[in-house]
């Protein structure tokens, strides 16, 4: 099981009040409502390893030198990092210390996404793996010939929805393994994705069933292939630059440079002392209790 951790945190954050505080009065909604989550999954999908994939780069230089719109509508004002509420900020290296002391695994590297983590690591795996998110971004790792599978968590973790690629093909209308080039003709205003003007999603359909691919579509249009709708062509052509860089932003990253990560959970916590006192310094109270009878 792979964890999209700041979509889960995120989550957590806005779902549970702000009053939920430590000792000192420093809100924990964060911190306990992942916990709570991981609890939960745990439970219910029983998994043999879990990773809490982390965001070493949220809007990496890859990404940006393509197609600089991306993620800039939440630079902080000074443009020098994402814009996160102060409240949440101060929970996220508390997360961190308490994953580590628990035994959980966390898995990042500088200059990529949390994204491209689970795509290397689902790309490694010889076994079924599960993803779990709030992102659809993520729905082009979907595999069903190697088991890999999103658990979408945008209703909530207790009306989880399991992705697979016949249900991407009913959502959207296209073949289970070509999200991503769907999602590059569509666009996403949430990261800044402009997409090819014009092309919305049923258009975006229509190109990846009759073309299979954006690379198929620029071939179509270079080699002056017919079989576009009325107006269709003109829009692409217009677009022609922004295809020509478009999926390297989409497209997840399955090689990102990661040492070994082993995510089999622990059968005691590695550091109990540890554990102990950040529930105590944080209040973190029966929510950490149940994450670790949990997972040990």
């Amino acid at each position: 099981m792979l964890l999209d951790t700041a979509s889960l945190y995120f989550r957590a954050f806005y779902g549970m009040p702000e009053t939920v505080t430590a000792p000192d009065g420093t809100p924990v909604n964060a911190i306990r409502g992942l916990l709570d989550q991981m609890t939960l999954l745990v439970r219910t999908r029983k998994p043999t390893s879990l990773v809490a994939c982390w965001d070493m780069d949220w809007r990496p230089e890859f990404r940006t030198k393509a197609v600089p719109s991306y993620k800039a509508h939440r630079l902080s004002a000074d443009g020098s990092s994402e814009e996160v509420p102060a409240n949440l900020s101060i929970q996220v290296p508390v997360i961190e210390e308490v994953l580590t002391a628990a035994g959980i695994a966390i898995a990042g590297h500088p200059g990529y996404e949390a994204d491209d983590i689970m795509g290397t690591l689902a790309a490694r795996s010889a076994e079924p793996v599960d993803v779990v998110t709030g992102d659809r971004d993520l729905f082009q790792l979907v595999d069903d010939e190697r088991q890999v599978r999103i658990i979408y968590t945008v209703r909530g973790l207790r009306n989880m929805d399991v992705i697979d690629e016949a249900a991407v093909a009913a959502k959207y209308g296209i073949p289970g393994r070509a999200y991503a080039d769907f999602a590059a003709l569509r666009g996403d205003p949430s990261d800044g994705l402009p997409g090819v003007p014009g092309i919305g999603e049923k258009s975006a359909a229509a190109l990846v069933n009759a073309f299979g691919s954006v690379d198929g579509i620029k071939h179509a249009l270079d080699s002056g292939h017919g079989g576009f709708p009325k107006g269709t062509r003109d829009k692409l052509a217009k677009a022609r630059d922004y295809l020509e860089v478009a999926m390297s932003v989409v497209r997840v990253a399955d090689n990102a440079p990661l040492p070994p990560v082993e995510g089999k959970l622990p059968a005691v916590a590695p550091q109990p002392v540890r554990v102990k006192e950040l529930g105590e310094r944080w209040g973190l109270g029966s929510s950490l209790s149940r994450f670790m009878t949990a997972v040990s």
